[in-house]
């Protein structure tokens, strides 16, 4: 268990942040399973429009550090791709 004042408050901080960043996370993944609704039901113009809203909300985790860089060009290179073949 921490001892010293500054081990006590760095365990707050790191609770506090897994908090934020978890939640984050969350909005993302409610983004891209909006896609991948609209998708799955074969609706082109919603999910076009899905797809729009998830690409800054992927940036925006990649500037805040809860998602690496690579792995949101992955997955919004797969979501463009999987659109591009409902056509």
């Amino acid at each position: 268990m921490a001892n010293t004042p500054q081990a006590k408050k760095r365990i707050r901080r790191n609770q506090r942040r897994a908090e934020i960043n978890g939640a984050r996370v969350s909005r993302i993944r409610t983004f891209v399973k909006k896609v991948e609704a609209a998708l799955a039901a074969g609706d082109k113009p919603a999910a076009t429009e899905a797809l729009a809203a998830v690409q800054p909300e992927l940036a925006r985790g990649v500037a805040r550090g809860v998602l690496h860089r690579n792995t949101a060009s992955r997955k919004f290179s797969r979501l463009t791709k999987r659109l591009s073949a409902l056509a």
